[in-house]
């Protein structure tokens, strides 16, 4: 088995993070304007059942964590899962995951740019959305190029403010159902279900169909073992991280949504248009709120592009140092940032930003469809190379300090859990576009990362004949 050292003769990265970095990190890495936002959409079309899909998607991500938490304490390396797939599965694994993985972040640079850009052309209609859009994407990057330790303190900020605003959201929910405060009512979620259908007003289906818009939510979590390589001491601050994630699920989805359905009807129709956080205060008589959500909106788009420039350079440098992407995306700085890796993610990212304001709606959604599935690929292959290294670190005799639960039976319940809710993705119609595409996608690259393996492995046979 090949070193997982995250460093190399060719480029090195810095050990910038500090501890509260990657503790605010890891706490609000989750936190998007999904949460603010998109978490309506699932509410409408699930009810108050859809706490099942988010305590569902919740444990799913506990599980899968708890399983690359134990891979990258033993070993923590920038490549994170894709380096483990490369090592435990094949090269080709590591390949395909690592470029989809990249993809799916490259994508989430526009999208948040598009919601940022958004954001600001309402308060600034005299200037265009897609300039706002752009010239966040430039802002940002800026705080990429220098140190990771510049990165780390934006996002820590960043970070806090998120936090700061979820807690008050949940206090004050809570102050208004216990009637704690005047001229401020709130129904109450017993009351809801029995006027507006009960809890699964439309049927299980729905709450699959909920199951798999979240997902797209909880992604990211997982991108602490990436950053946690770049701090002084990546095997502690992986393991606490990820002991964490269990009350940062709790805590920021499970009791906010709470607070939502026990606010606002899971029918009322402009709960998806205009959000759940400010359809809540709205309901909840607190002035401005459309100002408040989109000032947090705002403060999450920015943290969720941010951390997409940064975890698409370092999955596109791990890609370069294992020698899956062009040589020069390897190369650090002197400050030990991967500067190649930063700009080529976001010229790209920037690119498909511009693409979607100028070209046709329908193929900018067809992109964004390509990175549906992605998340539960990552999960399978994750769950997949763990159920791989866990023997291969037995046959090493590498002593295990943080461990999956139930293993190996859990793990092949998480495999058997993605690999149904493909199948349910499949010949579910408004998500056949998304598993498709996706696993369409994926088969383009696996072929490509299997041509690139056997040339890769019949040019060092042809170099060890010639030193032979």
């Amino acid at each position: 088995m090949n070193s997982l050292n995250s460093k190399d003769s060719n480029g090195q990265l810095a050990q910038g993070f500090k501890p509260r970095h990657v503790t605010m990190l890891s706490i609000a890495g989750i936190i998007g304007a999904g949460l603010f936002v998109g978490s309506g959409h699932a509410i409408a079309a699930a009810g108050p059942a859809v706490l099942l899909a988010y305590l569902f998607s919740g444990l799913l991500v506990v599980l899968v964590m708890r399983m690359l938490g134990e891979m990258a304490v033993a070993h923590p390396d920038t490549g994170s899962f894709s380096t483990y797939a490369d090592q435990a599965i094949g090269r080709w694994a590591g390949f395909t995951i690592g470029w989809l993985y990249w993809w799916f972040w490259v994508l989430v640079i526009p999208i948040e740019a598009l919601a940022a850009g958004h954001v600001l052309n309402q308060w600034f209609p005299q200037v265009d959305a897609w300039l706002f859009a752009l010239l966040s994407i430039i802002l940002l990057v800026v705080t990429n190029l220098f140190s990771v330790s510049k990165y780390g303190e934006f996002e820590f900020w960043f970070a806090m403010a998120k936090v700061v605003a979820i807690i008050g959201f949940i206090g004050l929910g809570f102050a208004v159902l216990m009637g704690w405060i005047p001229e401020r009512e709130a129904s109450g979620l017993s009351r809801l279900m029995e006027e507006h259908g009960g809890f699964a007003p439309n049927g299980l289906s729905a709450v699959v169909g909920a199951f798999i818009t979240i997902m797209f939510s909880f992604i990211g979590t997982e991108a602490v073992t990436i950053a946690a390589a770049e701090s002084s001491n990546p095997a502690q601050n992986i393991a606490k991280a990820t002991r964490s994630v269990i009350w940062r699920i709790g805590v920021f989805y499970l009791l906010s949504i709470f607070v939502v359905i026990s606010v606002v009807p899971w029918n009322d129709p402009l709960l998806a248009s205009v959000g759940s956080y400010q359809r809540a205060l709205e309901l909840m008589n607190v002035p401005n709120a459309k100002f408040l959500v989109d000032v947090v909106v705002l403060i999450a788009v920015a943290s969720c592009m941010n951390s997409s420039i940064y975890i698409s350079s370092r999955m596109l440098f791990s890609l370069g140092r294992r020698g899956d992407a062009p040589q020069p995306l390897k190369v650090t700085s002197a400050a030990g940032v991967p500067r190649a890796a930063v700009i080529a993610s976001t010229v790209i990212g920037a690119g498909v930003t511009l693409f979607s304001y100028f070209m046709p709606a329908g193929l900018f959604q067809f992109l964004l469809a390509s990175s549906g599935a992605i998340a539960l690929l990552v999960y399978l292959v994750i769950a997949v190379s763990q159920l791989r290294m866990r023997r291969m670190l037995r046959r090493q005799n590498v002593e295990l300090t943080f461990r999956m639960w139930l293993f190996p039976w859990l793990t092949w319940l998480v495999i058997a859990f993605i690999c149904a809710a493909l199948a349910v993705m499949m010949v579910t119609p408004e998500h056949r576009l998304e598993v498709t595409s996706t696993i369409g996608l994926a088969l383009a690259i696996s072929f490509i990362g299997l041509v690139t393996t056997r040339q890769h492995g019949q040019a060092r046979a042809v170099v060890s004949v010639g030193k032979a």
